[in-house]
């Protein structure tokens, strides 16, 4: 079973994307920020993929993205940016950090399941 790290400071939008996921046959780990989900990834969790948030407390998106892109035991991690930053510049910059996708919020559940998903696949 393939497992999604959520990383996304909403207690809401946490729950939301992590109930999506399991009711779909995933396996999830939260983060509320980037500095805890940097430190789980350290404790040796593994995600199989991990959905972001940009703009967090302590350590934005961005700079997590970079980190695990550039780090050798995460950078085959599939990164999926989640935010209400959408704007093109927002997106481009996103795909600039490594980000393998980038979804505006709001989204539809089924957009961020098939990204998801297909990411899985490889």
């Amino acid at each position: 079973m393939s497992m999604v790290l959520v990383v996304e400071d909403s207690i809401p939008q946490r729950e939301m994307i992590t109930e999506l996921l399991k009711g779909n046959g995933l396996s999830v780990a939260a983060a509320m920020d980037g500095v805890e989900a940097l430190e789980q990834i350290q404790a040796g969790e593994h995600p199989d993929l991990v959905v972001l948030d940009i703009v967090m407390p302590r350590m934005n998106g961005y700079e997590v993205c970079r980190r695990l892109k550039s780090d050798p035991i995460t950078q085959h991690v599939p990164v999926i940016l989640c935010s209400s930053k959408g704007e093109e510049f927002d997106r481009y910059w996103g795909m600039k950090q490594g980000a393998d996708a980038y979804i505006a919020k709001p989204f539809q559940p089924m957009e961020l399941l098939g990204t998801v998903k297909q990411l899985l696949r490889g």
